[in-house]
């Protein structure tokens, strides 16, 4: 049997807006609730999460994320409601693309 693969992103003017990669931060971030507890859950450096979520916020129209500073209870960050409405539209438009696919590797007959 056969497969297509692929990766998609999405780009803005500052360069990559969404990719698998930087949707896998975002769910992490809402999970967690902190950056940095996200980037410990995937391996990743603080500041390689932290540029990753920068960079989105710049090409974004509308912040992806919400930190609150510490104090008594500590700080955090919370996904806003824009952010998750990029995470479902990137998750969508990733599955149609692979569906799309899947349905022209079968129209091939190979």
């Amino acid at each position: 049997m056969y497969q297509i693969k692929s990766r998609i992103w999405i780009e803005g003017k500052e360069g990559v807006f969404l990719g698998e990669g930087r949707i896998k931060i975002l769910k992490a971030i809402a999970s967690e609730g902190s950056v940095s507890k996200a980037a410990k859950s995937l391996g990743m450096s603080y500041k390689k999460a932290w540029n990753l979520v920068d960079s989105i916020n710049k090409n974004a129209s509308t912040p992806v994320i919400k930190t609150n500073t510490g104090g008594s209870g500590g700080g955090g960050t919370e996904i806003t409601e824009y952010g998750l409405k990029m995470i479902l539209a990137f998750e969508n438009i990733n599955k149609n693309c692979w569906d799309f696919l899947d349905e022209q590797l079968k129209s091939l007959q190979l």
